[in-house]
C-alpha cells in the first residue's frame, strides 16, 4: 500500500466538494470491504473520502408504508439483524447473509456492493428484484437511479464526477408477496457466484396466480439482469411449474455470460435458467406463507 490522503466529511456537500475536486483520484470508504482489497492490490487514489461521519451514510428506517431506506455506511449485518427488515425483504437478507463472512458483513454495505458495479455481486440482483431505487447527491443536487439501470459495465456504473450513493431506498412490500435469492458457488461459503438469481412476486389474494413478478440475474452477463420479459410473462398467469419454467427459460435466453476459472458459458446459461426457476418457486413459497 502506498501514501494517500483520507478525508472525512461531516456533511453531504463537503464530501461532494472533496470528490468533485479529485475526480478519479477520489474513491468512498464507506464499508471499506472492497476499496481496502484494492488499495492493497495497489490501486491509486490521491484521497479516500469517508462518508461515515456524515448523518444520512448512517441511517437506516423502515415503515410498512413507506418502505426501507439503507443508508451507504449501513452494514449488512444492522439490516439483517433488525427483525422487522428481514421479515420484511427475506430476499434482500438470503443476499446480504452471503456476502463474504460474518465479519466481513459486519462492515461491507449494499451500496458499496452496488457501486463496485460486479456483474457477480450478491445483493443487486435482489436489489433489483424489490425495485430499489438509488439516491446520488453531487455537485447539481440529488437524482434517484433505478438500481436495474445503474450498472453500466463490469465495475462501471451512471456515478459522474463527484456524486456518491446517499442511500439506497426500497418500496414497502405488497400484500401476498415473496422475494428469494440464491447463487452457484464452487464452495459452500466466501465464493464469487458463478451465478446467482433473485425473484419477487406478488400473489392475488387467493394465492392461485401471479399478479405481478420481478427476476433479476447476476454474473451471467456483463451487468446484473433485471428479465422484464419473465414479468410480463408471469403476471395474471396461474401458478404452475409450466409458465415458471416458460419464465426461467427467457433468463436462460438472456444470459450472455463469459468463461472464466469458476465456470464456463454453457454452465452459466444453464444456471441462469436452474437458478431463476429456483427463485421463483422460492419466492411464490414464501408469499403463499405471507
Amino acid at each position: 500500500m502506498y501514501d494517500f490522503e483520507y478525508a472525512t466529511p461531516t456533511t453531504v456537500d463537503e464530501a461532494v466538494s472533496i470528490l468533485a475536486e479529485n475526480g478519479e483520484d477520489a474513491r468512498i470508504l464507506a464499508g471499506g470491504t472492497d476499496i481496502i482489497a484494492q488499495l492493497k492490490e495497489n490501486r491509486r487514489v490521491k484521497v479516500l473520502v469517508d462518508v461515515k461521519k456524515i448523518q444520512e451514510t448512517t441511517a437506516l428506517s423502515y415503515d410498512s408504508a413507506a418502505g426501507l431506506s439503507v443508508g451507504a455506511a449501513v452494514p449488512c449485518c444492522e439490516a439483517y439483524e433488525t427483525e422487522e427488515i428481514a421479515a420484511a425483504y427475506p430476499g434482500l437478507t438470503d443476499a446480504m447473509t452471503l456476502i463474504g463472512s460474518i465479519q466481513i458483513q459486519s462492515r461491507a454495505t449494499i451500496t458499496g456492493n452496488l457501486c463496485n458495479s460486479s456483474p457477480a455481486a450478491d445483493s443487486i440482483p435482489a436489489m433489483i428484484a424489490l425495485g430499489a431505487v438509488a439516491k446520488i447527491v453531487g455537485p447539481n443536487g440529488e437524482r434517484e437511479v433505478a438500481v436495474d439501470s445503474f450498472c453500466t459495465g463490469p465495475g462501471q456504473n451512471v456515478l459522474e464526477n463527484g456524486e456518491f450513493v446517499l442511500s439506497v431506498h426500497f418500496p414497502a412490500p405488497a400484500a401476498n408477496s415473496g422475494g428469494f435469492f440464491l447463487r452457484f458457488i464452487p464452495r459452500n461459503e466466501m465464493d464469487i457466484a458463478v451465478a446467482n438469481a433473485a425473484a419477487y412476486v406478488v400473489l392475488n389474494d387467493a394465492k392461485t396466480h401471479f399478479e405481478s413478478a420481478r427476476l433479476a440475474v447476476g454474473a451471467v452477463a456483463p451487468t446484473p439482469l433485471l428479465i422484464e420479459e419473465a414479468g410480463s410473462l408471469l403476471a395474471g398467469k396461474e401458478i404452475d411449474d409450466d409458465i415458471i419454467q416458460q419464465a426461467a427459460d427467457l433468463a436462460k435466453g438472456q444470459a450472455n455470460p463469459i468463461t472464466d476459472m469458476r465456470g464456463t458459458v454453457e454452465q452459466r446459461i444453464h444456471l441462469a435458467g436452474v437458478l431463476s426457476k429456483r427463485a421463483i418457486n422460492g419466492a411464490v413459497q414464501r408469499a403463499k406463507e405471507s
